[in-house]
């Protein structure tokens, strides 16, 4: 009979075996197999309902520890020289660990940018959490910097545009590459790395003028590396491409299948229409069609076009540019359901009941030729009784029966109970220059919420037809939030006057429940950014764990080829299924799904922070002209070393310091997530209205710098005063603090 580990000697393993915690991992470690497995799948499932582990795709680990051998990036040393790290991953619930490099005579100088294996200490230090061991350093490749470039005597320097970052570089007169005063540049290291003094830099690109409202995007796309011209062959390929026939397709040319976008839309991936189900044995029913870009007829397995656009994984949208997965040639044009024109597509076919349950679904490879390519203004305007010459012929034929089946839809929504967020999406309007004329909030129309209903049904349809089939795919997985983050939304909720109950399985009922409670009350902002962050982060993988937002049992993204990545292996899938062609998905291709998934996963949330900081930067932007400003917002963040205020007017993030919170000393509790004043007792905390002014906005960098003034309308109170000014209290912290530090350093050498 196989022995099972008791629980603590799977938690050994996985401390002691970072790299080796898949549940197949753990078997093979103990010798587990056949039935026997069942019994660790509970072990391990007892373990993670406890807190002990953290399920990230198929692996465990202790969600608020880190490994004992872990990546890390090397951070800027600190005034008195030592060298710290920060972890590349992080999935624990409270402030990411800092950690100190301790080196040995033998290490290799190490630099701000560097990436290493590392061994770590847990340590109970003052201002560290971990001392790290080198074990080697990952790759060489040369750091490089975004900044502007300062012209001096003999070369100049290079201040950063990363608003993280306050160390310049220096340039030797041989390496400016033209660079003129005050230009955006792009630069390399130059030179080994040194211990004390400035990093050298090349400058390897000029990029213009860094004031100029269009370089916003431009930093963005730099900073993160996001692809931004396509190789020779790629466009060779692109530009090759003919128009798809109707050669072994279904001809949809006479089905008025209509697009729906936003008025600024730059393609147009999606098309639908809809009618009455004419089968008696669905009174009330309805048949909706959506039919998608058959992009998979261009970007065949293996073509250059296909390497370049699983290397970009998605398209990124800024204000002012996007910078697609595909060429214009297929973004723009062939792969674009334009009205008036034949376009190749891959449609889907769904019967829902009166009550808009699905009851039935099939997917035709078909040519369709879209009537009308319509904004979603002009749609609501149409139902609601203002339709445009180019509406009003559709409005019987098209719109209205779209509507109907939306109707329905709604219904069998409220039954399911997908997580109900209520927070509106920013839009950052701009001039023809670039520059910012307006920050507003967007409306949420019925045809917003249409189109969204149309495409999850679709989804769906597309990943339980391939699990039918036994055909390998990505599953878009978004899994329960863990125990920790439940219980930080439970104390937010109880700090509120609210109600989160214990003791039950999680479903998204228990949380519409909350943010309804939540809805008519000051804090509904807060408890609904409280349960966004208390979700985990979505992923594709192979492996279908689920959609616990959209609370569905199998998701798959199906709808958004020429943007995803994950769509256009979704639609490869279909036509393997199906057997439609030879351009499906190959047999290797099906192999490396997980690591497709892990990459498209990766520049998902790459695109995602690059966006974040150039909405950043255009929020600065448009408020640098209103420094000294007094504005209303609320508390959206704390953090050791200040406060985060969400300004109600634009939306935008600022950063009260800590310096500029009152005149004591403000202790930081970790747990309750809180500030404390040392000599008034004064609590801060999480959704307190906040009166501010506004200290600073750099549009080169995003940063936006608030200074305090009250609190839910009473000023701040005043702590007691040094004679020069200083809370007395924090004073003679920082002085324990250096004294702390001095002792650390001569325990280390002794």
């Amino acid at each position: 009979m196989t022995r099972i580990p008791t629980k603590p000697e799977i938690l050994d393993w996985i401390s002691a075996n970072p790299t080796l915690t898949a549940k197949r991992d753990i078997a093979k470690a103990f010798g587990i197999k056949g039935a026997a497995r069942i019994d660790l799948k509970r072990i391990l499932k007892e373990l993670e309902a406890e807190g002990h582990l953290e399920k990230r795709k198929k692996t465990y680990q202790d969600p608020d520890r880190l490994p004992p051998v872990s990546v890390l990036q090397v951070v800027e040393p600190d005034a008195d020289g030592d060298l710290f790290a920060r972890p590349m991953e992080w999935h624990g619930t409270g402030v990411e660990p800092r950690i100190l490099i301790v080196p040995r005579a033998s290490d290799p100088a190490l630099g701000a940018g560097d990436r290493i294996l590392a061994r770590l200490t847990l340590v109970q230090g003052d201002d560290h959490h971990y001392e790290a061991r080198l074990i080697r350093r990952i790759g060489t490749n040369p750091r490089r910097v975004l900044g502007v470039f300062r012209k001096g005597a003999e070369g100049g320097r290079i201040v950063p545009v990363d608003k993280g970052s306050d160390r310049e570089w220096t340039v030797a007169a041989d390496a400016t590459g033209g660079a003129k005063d005050g230009e955006l540049v792009e630069a390399e290291q130059a030179g080994p790395k040194t211990r004390i003094g400035l990093p050298r830099a090349r400058i390897v690109d000029r990029l213009g003028d860094p004031s100029a409202p269009k370089a916003v995007s431009l930093i963005a796309i730099h900073e993160h590396g996001i692809p931004d011209s396509f190789p020779d062959d790629v466009v060779a390929e692109a530009d090759a491409q003919k128009p798809a026939g109707l050669k072994g397709r279904e001809d949809l040319r006479e089905m008025p299948l209509v697009t729906i976008d936003p008025w600024d839309a730059r393609d147009h991936d999606d098309a639908c229409y809809a009618h009455a189900d004419e089968d008696p044995k669905n009174a009330g029913g309805h048949v909706i069609w959506v039919a998608i870009a058959d992009v998979a007829a261009y970007v065949t397995p293996g073509s250059a076009l296909d390497r370049e656009a699983r290397k970009r994984g998605n398209s990124t949208y800024f204000p002012d540019r996007v910078v697609p997965m595909l060429p214009d040639r297929l973004s723009g044009d062939l792969c674009s359901l334009h009205e008036g024109v034949p376009r190749a597509c891959i449609a889907v076919r769904m019967q829902i009941d009166a009550q808009g349950e699905k009851i039935g679904h099939s997917f035709h490879r078909g040519l369709m030729r879209s009537p009308a390519s319509l904004n979603y203004e002009e749609v609501q305007a149409a139902m609601d009784g203002a339709p445009n010459d180019r509406t009003a012929l559709l409005l019987e034929p098209v719109l209205k029966p779209l509507y109907a089946a939306y109707a329905a839809l709604v219904e069998a929504r409220r039954k399911r109970q997908p997580l109900e967020l209520d927070l509106p999406e920013r839009q950052i309007v701009l001039d023809d220059d670039g520059t910012v004329r307006s920050v507003n909030f967007k409306d949420r129309l019925d045809a917003h919420r249409l189109i969204e209903e149309f495409m999850v049904l679709a989804n769906v349809a597309a990943a339980e037809t391939l699990i039918a089939k036994s055909q390998p795919l990505l599953f878009r997985v978004h899994e329960e939030p863990s125990p920790d983050k439940l219980d930080a939304l439970r104390e937010t909720a109880q700090a509120a006057g609210l109600n989160l109950a214990k003791g039950q399985v999680l479903k998204t009922a228990h949380l519409n429940r909350l943010l309804a409670q939540a809805s008519e009350t000051e804090d509904a902002e807060l408890i609904n950014i409280s349960t966004l962050r208390s979700m985990t982060q979505a992923y594709y993988g192979p492996q279908n764990f689920g959609h616990f937002g959209l609370a569905l049992k199998s998701y798959a993204h199906f709808t958004s080829p020429i943007r995803r990545y994950a769509d256009l292996i979704v639609h490869r899938a279909l036509i393997t299924a199906h057997g439609w062609g030879k351009d499906g998905l190959r047999a290797e291709d099906a192999e490396g799904l997980e690591k497709t998934g892990t990459h498209i996963s990766d520049t998902e949330r790459r695109s995602m922070v690059a966006e974040r900081d150039t909405t950043d930067r255009y929020l600065a932007a448009y408020l640098s002209e209103r420094v000294g400003d007094e504005m209303e917002g609320r508390i959206s963040g704390i953090a050791k070393f200040g406060i985060f205020v969400k300004l109600d007017d634009s939306g935008a993030d600022g950063l009260v310091p800590m310096r500029a919170i009152g005149a004591e000393y403000f202790h930081y509790d970790r747990e309750a997530n809180t500030l404390m004043g040392s000599d008034t007792g004064m609590i801060i905390s999480l959704g307190q209205r906040a009166t501010v002014r506004l200290a600073e906005a750099v549009p080169v960098t995003g940063g936006i710098a608030l200074e305090l003034l009250a609190l839910d309308g009473q000023s701040l109170p005043k702590g007691r005063q040094s004679p020069a000014g200083r809370s007395p209290r924090r004073k003679a912290v920082k002085s324990k603090r250096r004294s702390d530090k001095a002792k650390r350093k001569v325990s280390r050498k002794r």
